[in-house]
């Protein structure tokens, strides 16, 4: 597809507002929507749209080729029955208005697991947005290590905030990060691409990793002192979120559904993506040192 005009769902948040600009860089016209678009102040054209709101979608949609969905409710206690209204919202309202092609980032997972209830909402997702008949292409990726994102708040709060830390079993489950720069370049990558129609990528980064390697991992990059860890064999995801919303800011909703994810084991099984999108994607120590300097250079402290 050549030069396709672009909608981008959740233009103001971690993702999105990463994905913006590289789309415009590569000169795509570029609908960043938003349910305030009168406090839009990034580049592409700032249009009103709400995926809670199904009259709204109609205006946002119309005339675009290509639709990225990066919205989700996983700090709301429903957020899998609001996930689900959304997507077939969004998917009803983007077969009205002629769109192309859906671009949708996902969960890593293997469908034949038994998955928390946040990795099935998303699987359920990818499904609703394609029931309407419009091409959906879905990369699914583990934990996005980037400046703002909720996952690598929890890791960055726990090693700068904690002299020491007793964490549970999930700690030990293996996963997959994958740098925010290579999350934005494989999204982008896929845009307008007609093979890519109707395909699911796994994505993620060169290392398989534990949590805790996670943890030991950012404490070098961060310059921080190594941070003791010590394993115990129960703390339930509830007793883990209350632990989370201690010692971290982020909330005990948010926190449970996250670490409900963090038992299963997400790593890359399938390379096809680089098919679509070739290039190495960034080691987790280069990604963390990215992150830790877009925060300085947004003004806070490591």
């Amino acid at each position: 597809m050549d030069d396709p005009t672009v909608l981008v769902t959740g233009a103001t948040g971690f993702i999105g507002r990463r994905l913006v600009p590289a789309l415009v860089e590569r000169g795509l016209e570029v609908r960043a929507m938003t349910r305030r678009p009168e406090e839009y102040d990034g580049p592409a054209t700032a249009v009103g749209g709400d995926v809670a709101d199904p009259a709204s979608l109609a205006s946002a949609l119309a005339g675009v080729d290509v639709a990225v969905y990066l919205v989700h409710a996983l700090d709301q206690p429903d957020f899998e029955e609001r996930d689900a209204a959304a997507a077939r919202s969004f998917a009803a309202a983007a077969a009205d208005a002629g769109v192309r092609q859906i671009v949708y980032l996902g969960g890593l997972g293997a469908d034949d697991q038994d998955l928390s209830p946040h990795l099935r909402s998303r699987r359920e997702v990818e499904g609703l947005l394609a029931s309407t008949g419009v091409p959906v292409t879905v990369l699914r990726a583990a934990i996005v290590v980037g400046h703002g994102g909720i996952s690598w708040e929890l890791t960055r709060q726990l090693v700068k905030n904690l002299p020491a830390m007793i964490v549970p079993r999930w700690t030990s489950t293996r996963t997959q990060p994958i740098a925010l720069d290579d999350v934005v370049r494989y999204l982008a990558g896929v845009i307008g691409v007609e093979r890519a129609y109707g395909e699911v990528y796994e994505v993620g980064g060169p290392e398989v990793m534990t949590y805790i390697d996670m943890l030991r991992e950012a404490s070098h990059a961060a310059g921080t002192r190594p941070v003791p860890i010590i394993r115990v064999p129960v703390l339930t995801p509830r007793l883990s979120s209350y632990w989370l919303a201690l010692v971290t800011d982020v909330d005990v909703t948010t926190g449970r559904n996250l670490i409900d994810s963090m038992g299963t084991e997400v790593v890359v099984s399938d390379h096809r993506i680089r098919e679509i999108v070739p290039g190495e994607p960034l080691p987790y120590e280069e990604a963390v040192r990215r992150a830790l300097a877009e925060r300085l250079a947004d003004g806070q402290d490591i």
